[in-house]
C-alpha cells in the first residue's frame, strides 16, 4: 500500500473516531472495534478470494451478517458474533475473548461497517492489522497521552532494524514474552518468507506455522490484536491452539527453551499491593519477583524480564531485548544480573538509541542488548 493510501484511510477512520468521541468512545475502544470489524472484514476477503478460499469464521457470524442487518438488528447481530467467536476454541477464542460493543448507535456502527471498512480491499491492499493504515492509526492513538497506547506499541522501523540484525532462519523456535501486537514475532516470519521462502521445506513450514513463532501478553485487548495479525498471516489456525497464551510472563518458569527471542518489555516497576495499616492508612508495597531460575531478586519489571529471557535460551540460543536507558547499571540487582550476563552470555551489542522513537512519553533513552549464550 503506498503512503497516500495509508494516509487517505488513517485520515478516514481517524475523523470517523473524533465523531465517536461524542458518543463517550474513547480512542482506545474505537481502536479495538476496529480490531473486532477488520478481522472480520479481512476473514470475509480470505473466504471470497479466486485461489485457496478460507473458511476462517463460521457463515453466521461472518462479516456478510453484518452486511444484511440494520437498525437495532445490526446492534444484535454485532453482539451475537462477538459472544459467539468469544465462545470458539483456540485462536478464534483468543481474539474475541471478552469483547463487547462499544457502539451503541446503529446508524454510526453501519456507517463505520459499510462506508469506512468494507469499501476497502485490505488484503489484496496488503494492509495488514499490524501495518501501513493501521500502524498509523495506532500511532495517532499513542500520540494522546491519555489513551496509552503507546505502551504496547513498538515503531516498525526499530523491529524491523532489530530482526535484520539477528536474521532468524526457519529453524529457529522464536518467542516475545511481551509481545504487545505483535510486531516483532510478524517482522521475524516476515523476514523468514523473503529471505527463505522459496527454499522452505514442508516441515519447516509446518513447524512456523504452528509452534515455531510464539507470544506472550498479559492484556486481552492486545493479546487479541497480536492473535488476529498472526492468523491473518497464515501462522496458526482459526480453531488450533491460540499462539499468543494470555498471561504475566514472569509468573512462573518457561515451559520450554527457544533459539530465538524477541522483546521489547513494559516499561517500569512490578505491580504492587495496597496495603491498609492499623491507623488507617493507605501504603503501597512493590512486588519483588522471585524464582529458582533468576540471579536476583527485584521488582524491577525489565531487570526481570532480561532474567526470564535467559532462562528461556537454549544453548547457543540468541536473543535481543528493548530496555531502558542505564537500567544494567544501576547498583544492586542491576549489577548481580549485569555481571551473570558478561560471564555466561557472549554480548554482542549494547546500542543506545536515540530520543523520541517511541510514541509513549517519558522514554528519553533505550539500549538493544543482542545476546548469545555461552556453551
Amino acid at each position: 500500500m503506498s503512503n497516500v493510501d495509508s494516509r487517505r484511510l488513517v485520515q478516514k477512520l481517524w475523523n470517523y473516531c473524533d465523531v465517536l468521541r461524542d458518543d463517550g468512545v474513547s480512542t482506545i475502544d474505537y481502536v479495538e472495534q476496529l480490531t473486532y470489524l477488520l478481522f472480520l472484514k479481512m476473514a470475509d476477503e480470505r473466504a471470497n478470494r479466486p485461489l485457496k478460499p478460507e473458511q476462517i469464521v463460521p457463515a453466521e457470524l461472518s462479516w456478510q451478517t453484518l452486511l444484511d442487518s440494520d437498525g437495532v438488528r445490526l446492534e444484535v447481530q454485532y453482539r451475537n458474533i462477538l459472544s459467539g467467536l468469544g465462545q470458539e476454541s483456540g485462536t478464534l477464542g483468543t481474539i474475541f475473548r471478552k469483547a463487547q460493543n462499544k457502539i451503541q448507535d446503529p446508524a454510526k456502527l453501519k456507517k463505520l461497517i459499510v462506508d469506512l471498512i468494507d469499501k476497502e480491499q485490505w488484503s489484496q491492499a496488503g494492509v495488514d492489522v499490524k501495518g501501513d493504515a493501521y500502524e498509523e492509526l495506532l500511532a495517532k492513538g499513542a500520540e494522546d497521552a491519555k489513551s496509552g497506547a503507546g505502551q504496547y506499541f513498538t515503531p516498525r522501523a526499530l523491529i524491523e532494524a532489530i530482526v535484520d540484525c539477528v536474521q532468524p532462519t526457519p529453524g529457529d523456535t522464536i518467542t516475545d514474552p511481551a509481545c504487545g501486537t505483535g510486531g516483532f514475532l510478524l517482522s521475524a516470519y516476515d523476514h523468514i518468507q523473503r529471505h527463505h521462502g522459496d527454499s522452505l521445506t514442508r516441515d519447516q513450514a509446518r513447524h512456523l506455522a504452528n509452534g515455531g513463532i510464539t507470544g506472550t501478553e498479559l492484556v486481552d485487548g492486545t493479546a487479541r490484536l497480536a492473535a488476529m495479525n498472526m492468523l491473518l498471516h497464515g501462522i496458526g489456525t482459526p480453531s488450533g491452539p491460540s499462539l499468543i497464551d494470555v498471561r504475566d510472563s514472569l509468573g512462573r518458569e518457561p515451559d520450554g527453551k527457544v533459539s530465538l527471542v524477541l522483546a521489547n518489555p513494559p516499561f517500569g516497576r512490578s505491580s504492587s499491593i495496597r496495603m491498609i495499616g492499623e491507623d488507617g492508612r493507605a501504603s503501597r508495597e512493590e512486588r519483588e519477583i522471585e524464582r529458582a531460575d533468576f540471579w536476583a531478586t527485584t521488582s524491577n519489571k525489565q531487570l526481570n524480564f532480561v532474567q526470564h529471557i535467559a532462562s528461556m535460551l537454549e544453548i547457543d540460543g540468541r536473543a535481543a531485548v528493548v530496555l531502558p536507558d542505564n537500567v544494567l547499571f544501576e547498583g544492586g540487582a542491576g549489577e548481580t544480573i549485569r555481571r551473570r550476563l558478561l560471564k555466561q552470555y557472549d554480548l554482542h551489542t549494547m546500542l543506545r538509541l536515540p530520543t523520541g522513537i517511541f510514541y509513549a512519553g517519558g522514554v528519553k533513552a533505550n539500549e538493544l542488548i543482542s545476546a548469545t549464550q555461552k556453551v
